[in-house]
């Protein structure tokens, strides 16, 4: 039965485990502590879409399917024309402005919402490089890539902690979502994240969402390390 107790949906837990059950376990230990979780890429060929079903309309739980879909339009749309009709409340698409304009257009009718991701939070300057990615400050690019990602319909976007302020202070923000990966309680592993801040420190800066995974699903006593991050939120 869905569970109707309260819970602060600033935090999505990644479920970046081995398979659905795996990733129902977790949430059936985190309890009413979390009301939103993500789905990605590594959880889709492991009953992913399964699990946001039954986290939705059994445990009454928020799920953002996180597929990063980047294609030509008439694909991006139909691809989200699919997925919007499970009704996620979030799926991300990249945030090249054709890209999002299509799967706008997919999702229309629905609930779903569109995020554009701007720069992959795992990614440094000397990264983009490597992608030919135009020279400049790292951070003025996502910020630019953000204000593109609204103009075309974005819902909302992802980007690191570190360029959530400016990113919020964009005239095309208002009414915008900012979900920020990357984020890391004080003194947790960093693991294959570049561009990290603290959860507290992330909403301050302007973020409405913070995505946090490992040091969660990895402790041991996962729902403890779910409320000490709700705890130091401001």
């Amino acid at each position: 039965m869905p569970d109707d107790r309260p819970s602060d949906d600033r935090l999505i837990v990644a479920l970046d485990v081995e398979h659905a059950l795996a990733g129902l376990q977790l949430a059936e230990r985190l309890g009413d502590a979390v009301g939103f979780y993500k789905i990605g890429l590594g959880m889709l060929t492991g009953g992913g879409l399964a699990l946001a079903r039954e986290l939705k309309d059994d445990l009454g739980k928020r799920v953002f399917l996180d597929m990063k879909l980047f294609d030509i339009p008439a694909t991006v749309q139909s691809a989200v024309r699919g997925l919007a009709a499970y009704d996620l409340d979030f799926l991300t698409v990249h945030g090249d402005p054709h890209v999002v304009t299509a799967a706008k257009a997919g999702a229309a009718g629905r609930v779903t919402q569109i995020l554009a991701v701007t720069v992959l939070t795992s990614l440094d300057r000397a990264d983009l490089d490597g992608m030919l990615i135009r020279p400049g400050d790292l951070a003025e690019i996502a910020v630019e890539r953000a204000a593109r990602a609204f103009a075309a319909g974005a819902d909302g976007v992802i980007a690191s902690p570190h360029e959530a302020a400016a990113i919020r202070a964009l005239p095309g923000a208002a009414g915008k979502l900012i979900v920020t990966p990357g984020v890391r309680p004080a003194g947790a592993a960093v693991g294959d994240q570049k561009r990290v801040e603290t959860p507290a420190a992330a909403i301050r800066a302007g973020a409405d969402h913070i995505v946090v995974g490992r040091p969660i699903w990895q402790a041991e006593d996962p729902r403890a390390a779910a409320g000490a991050i709700l705890a130091e939120l401001p």
